[in-house]
């Protein structure tokens, strides 16, 4: 993977000089991951004029979880002088005769900001915008590997829950065995607080567990994901506790998985990120579901769980080929409950496949 990593910071180096920067200071952890196969806690990434370094604070007393590219060097603030390591990682930039660095300006507090003007006051410093997270929307395919792997984690996790007893447990016990679960079969741990909704709290995007009971006749609506070497991914389904779901439960769930599956059928490289959104949209618009509805249909996913593209209506740009992607609508009627399906995928050609599964679990709607 060295090879890998030295890549993207060439690609990152190209960047920086084209817009007249000699070096940049990547902050944001998911970034400096990206570009140095690893973040330590507080770890920052000098791309110098001369050499590259991840700065680090003092060494914890515990190893770390990961091993940053072997052909990078590290440099480790001393215990006793502390500091902080972009601060430190500025100064080094300016010995090296920088007279430019590009930051993070996105990550950096203000005090930070000024502190690495105070020490290196000859430097210029530039903003670098989101210029890595453009660079991690694409993934290659180890990438695309480890998400896959997370992504059959979650499945199994999901799985294994559907086989117990539910009627009577609380979400917030039930959120806590997912999680459980996910470690159990080899996930870094949850990519996201787990999401259990029952009865009159299903379909809330983002529902945190409370301690109401499963009850015969709710919908139980589940979102969880795992992490895996540091990737993430993404799966929601909706349920119906009892041995026969009632009428308009069937209705909604027919019209928010409709709405689903034409997100999913709209995943082609070149696709407006706009119009994704608009293809499910539609589905609900249509059923005179306008009110209520959530601000993005999906997004993007990998080091972090909610990146870049956005599938909203307002999103500009087109999909790529090998971009992993939630697709994620769902309908919540106040009091009543609701439905909320989601997947993670990878825009692919028709060539290929077209878009690929990630998460499997069966979307029919099962009676538990």
């Amino acid at each position: 993977m060295s090879e890998v990593y030295a890549a993207r910071r060439t690609r990152l180096r190209e960047y920086c000089n084209a817009g007249g920067s000699a070096a940049a200071l990547i902050s944001r952890p998911a970034n400096v991951r990206y570009l140095a196969g690893a973040a330590p806690q507080g770890a920052v990434l000098l791309l110098g004029k001369t050499e590259d370094l991840l700065v680090c604070g003092p060494s914890p007393n515990r190893p770390p979880a990961e091993r940053p590219d072997e052909a990078l060097r590290v440099q480790t603030l001393p215990g006793a002088v502390g500091g902080d390591p972009a601060v430190a990682a500025a100064d080094i930039a300016q010995g090296q005769g920088a007279d430019s660095l590009a930051v993070e300006e996105h990550h950096l507090t203000v005090a930070r900001h000024r502190a690495l003007g105070s020490v290196a006051p000859r430097l210029r410093l530039a903003n670098l915008g989101g210029a890595v997270e453009q660079l991690r929307v694409v993934k290659d395919e180890e990438e695309i590997s480890c998400m896959r792997i997370g992504a059959e984690i979650a499945d199994q996790a999901l799985g294994e829950l559907l086989e117990s007893i539910l009627v009577g447990r609380t979400e917030r016990h039930l959120a806590l065995e997912l999680e459980r679960r996910l470690v159990d079969h080899g996930a870094d741990g949850p990519a996201f607080p787990t999401s259990v909704a029952t009865g009159p709290n299903s379909g809330r995007p983002g529902h945190r567990p409370t301690d109401r009971r499963v009850e015969e006749g709710d919908f139980l609506s589940v979102c969880l994901g795992a992490t895996y070497r540091g990737y993430r991914c993404e799966i929601g389904r909706t349920f119906v506790i009892g041995t026969a779901p009632a009428d308009w439960q069937i209705e909604l769930y027919d019209l928010v998985f409709a709405a689903q599956r034409a997100g999913r059928e709209s995943l082609v490289p070149g696709a407006a990120c706009r119009d994704v959104d608009r293809a499910a949209r539609q589905v609900l618009d249509s059923a005179g579901y306008t009110e209520g509805l959530t601000a993005l249909t999906g997004h993007g996913v990998g080091l972090e769980i909610d990146e870049d593209p956005q599938l909203s209506p307002a999103a500009m740009g087109k999909l790529d080929a090998c971009v992993p992607v939630t697709v994620e609508p769902g309908v919540h009627l106040p009091g009543r409950g609701g439905v909320r399906i989601d997947d993670t995928l990878v825009v692919r050609p028709e060539a290929d496949g077209g878009p690929e599964l990630l998460t499997i679990t069966t979307k029919e709607l099962l009676a538990l």
